[in-house]
């Protein structure tokens, strides 16, 4: 599989097999993590391999966000809960230097890592960032100098087909130069 075919091929799975996330899988997946770039190489994302059904239903049950629910969570098999620490020295002096917190700039790029290359080993994933930061800190010990920024549900799809879904044309997000004008797209 292509990289271009992994981006086409993974979608937001809410619907997982009742089958665990083998080690191995969670290794590679962070492992991926692990290489991706951070502001001054600073790499202050972290990750929490969550698969006991019973720490999976108590975050569903205290720590989701009000009004979304995310019922279909407690079915996944793994929940890999992404942090980012907030005591790295270069992080904060870059921040404080440029007005720019880089920390979830550099967090997002570690989580599609993951992403990807659980699409690449046949995984369906799904971002959740509608919760409750200080509830999953209390059920995972999570420190306080640590945010707990998402969490992404893994686990085989019951379907390999990805849904159909739209997306804006590249003339809409793609501009030349200044805003607004248009990138010269042929073919």
């Amino acid at each position: 599989m292509t990289l271009d075919d992994i981006i086409r091929n993974r979608f937001s799975c809410r619907d997982f097999e009742e089958r665990p996330v083998p080690a191995e899988h969670i290794i590679a997946m962070c492992e991926a993590a692990r290489w991706a770039p951070s502001a001054c190489n600073s790499q202050t994302w972290r990750f929490i391999a969550v698969s006991d059904p019973e720490r999976i239903a108590r975050i569903c049950k205290e720590a989701m966000g009000p009004v979304i629910g995310n019922k279909w969570l407690r079915h996944a098999p793994l929940l890999i809960v992404g942090c980012s620490k907030l005591d790295i020295v270069a992080n904060r002096i870059g921040t404080g230097v440029t007005g720019i917190e880089y920390y979830p700039i550099d967090f997002g790029i570690a989580m599609e890592h993951i992403v990807l290359k659980a699409t690449e080993l046949g995984l369906g994933t799904c971002w959740v960032g509608w919760l409750r930061e200080e509830k999953v800190k209390e059920i995972l010990s999570i420190p306080k100098r640590v945010r707990a920024m998402a969490l992404l549900a893994v686990g085989y799809p019951k379907s390999s087909t990805p849904p159909k879904r739209s997306r804006k044309t590249l003339d809409k997000i793609l501009f030349a130069e200044t805003w607004d004008n248009p990138f010269p797209i042929s073919g």
